[in-house]
């Protein structure tokens, strides 16, 4: 059994500037698809932001909930 990973808040920082670029991307594609009325693409690229989006909330909650401890 694996036990709790610890990440630095620079590398959370890092992963939430890499969801959030993502985010990005993403939206734009479907902008771009939405042009074209093709409705499985725009569907399509609408459900690959949910896990892109969810990470992004993940990892702002690990920021969140980080207190800071004496001598660490």
């Amino acid at each position: 059994m694996a036990g709790k990973r610890k990440s630095s808040r620079a590398g959370l920082l890092l992963s939430l500037g890499s969801s959030a670029l993502a985010v990005v991307r993403a939206v734009r594609q479907m902008r771009r698809i939405r042009g074209t009325q093709d409705t499985l693409s725009t569907v399509n690229a609408a459900a690959g932001l949910l896990p892109l989006i969810t990470s992004a909330l993940l990892i702002l909650r690990r920021l969140r909930h980080r207190s800071p401890r004496p001598g660490h």
